[in-house]
């Protein structure tokens, strides 16, 4: 048997498809072609990201959408060299994804909605964002389906990508380099009010992690049922520990107001019985 009749030979035979030593040759050269040059392209890159530690996610989500879409490509031709046809196959995958479509729509509008954070990159490594349930977090990991995010309590959660496509999410780190927020408090009726600012602008003046400017204020906010109440307001950088600097802030304000005989009262109700 000649090298032309070797590589001609037929090892499986069918009405429409016919698979030869040659065909085979071909797969497995292609494979092995295509893993070398995927391998040269995730060394690139590995190499081209190095230098952009913020948006290594990114980068990689975008590493492996071009390696699975190469996959496909590599796959289809492969498939098509060998005698498959294409036609017939893509219709029964059609079919396929109809039976199960109700199943995988979520799959795929994550895979959809990851190609549009890479694309618009509204989402970045390190952001702090607010998700709508309130919870707080860091970006750690953006993927092509479900990305990751640290919490303050340290907790890393898995999200789909859908949720920061289609929720409404805050952006800590697309807002102004620092940012507003506020504490309140109240205190007893005949309080000496000047002096409750002045106490208040003290404490926050003297954290060492809010911002000197803008320059914190207070605001005499209301009149409340048992209480004058006040909002102190202040800027920080660092908007994922806020609320530890809350935290300190309320610590600073209540042994401020004890050396000074402030009263922070507790709500109260007067019950009159009649005979």
């Amino acid at each position: 048997m000649g090298i032309g009749e070797f590589l001609n030979y037929s090892l499986i035979t069918s009405k429409n498809f016919s698979l030869t030593v040659y065909g085979v040759l071909i797969v497995i050269g292609v494979l092995i072609a295509t893993i070398i040059a995927l391998r040269i392209i995730k060394r690139v890159f590995k190499r081209f990201i190095a230098k952009r530690e913020s948006d290594q996610g990114v980068y990689w989500s975008v590493f492996l959408f071009v390696k699975y879409l190469t996959w496909v490509i590599v796959v289809i031709a492969l498939l098509d060299t060998v005698g498959v046809q294409i036609s017939v196959l893509l219709a029964s995958i059609a079919a396929l994804l109809v039976g199960v479509g109700l199943g995988i729509q979520q799959l795929f509008n994550d895979i959809a909605s990851g190609l549009v954070l890479i694309v618009e990159r509204n989402l970045r490594i390190n952001d702090v964002i607010q998700l709508d349930d309130d919870t707080v977090g860091r970006v750690i990991e953006i993927g092509l389906r479900t990305s990751k995010i640290k919490t303050r309590d340290d907790i890393v959660m898995i999200v789909p990508n859908s949720k920061f496509v289609n929720d409404r999410i805050i952006n800590w780190s697309h807002i102004d380099f620092k940012t507003r927020f506020f504490v309140e408090v109240g205190v007893a009726y005949g309080s000496d009010v000047k002096l409750v600012g002045d106490l208040l602008k003290a404490c926050a003046m003297g954290h060492n992690k809010i911002a000197n400017k803008p320059e914190a204020f207070v605001r005499f906010n209301n009149f409340g049922e048992s209480s004058l109440d006040f909002q102190l307001y202040f800027w920080v950088k660092e908007t994922f520990l806020v609320e530890n600097i809350k935290s300190d802030l309320r610590f600073a304000i209540d042994e401020a107001f004890r050396k000074n005989g402030v009263t922070i009262p507790f709500p109260q109700r007067d019950v009159h019985l009649m005979k």
